[in-house]
């Protein structure tokens, strides 16, 4: 079985979830069910069914967070000493070469990417196409809309 490749903030957050899981919304849920049933006929108990839609919705988190947990392969990046190439947990400054505008990413594991906090997984295509790079270097990729080209401005390891 391979193991993927996360942060150690990746993994924080990932058991964070699954401690709320496990902790907060599993007991939330069964009570929310207990009360429902307490109610009378199931058949037409919409309370009933949320809360077992809901209950089944945790309970497959959890399963997919205890499984990704225990095959991740948690990295320390501050130890990586890969200079300003970028590798696995590279936090990267970017300036678009077209339009001149910048950007910050870091490349993380895929259960842990979230394009929102600039976080993108080590298998998407921007990423694939930084791995190796150095600061001062450009390079292109295919995105969704069409070829970007960037210049690598800085890469740090925080």
């Amino acid at each position: 079985m391979s193991r993927a490749p996360m942060t150690r903030a990746g993994a924080e957050r990932l058991r964070g979830e699954l401690d709320r899981l496990k902790s907060v919304d599993r007991p939330k849920v069964i009570a929310a069910i207990a009360e429902a049933r307490a109610h009378g006929d199931l058949k037409e108990n919409a309370e009933y069914h949320a809360a077992r839609e809901q209950q089944s919705f945790i309970e497959g988190r959890i399963a997919e967070l205890e499984a990704a947990l225990s095959t991740a392969e948690v990295i320390d990046i501050t130890r990586l000493g890969a200079g300003n190439r970028v590798v696995f947990g590279a936090t990267v400054d970017l300036e678009d070469e077209d339009s001149g505008e910048a950007v910050t990413y870091q490349i993380v594991g895929d259960l842990e990417a979230d394009i929102k906090k600039r976080l993108i997984a080590v298998s998407s295509p921007i990423a694939r196409a930084l791995i190796g790079k150095s600061a001062g270097d450009s390079f292109e990729f295919t995105a969704p809309n069409g070829v970007k080209h960037y210049e690598i401005v800085d890469v740090r390891y925080e």
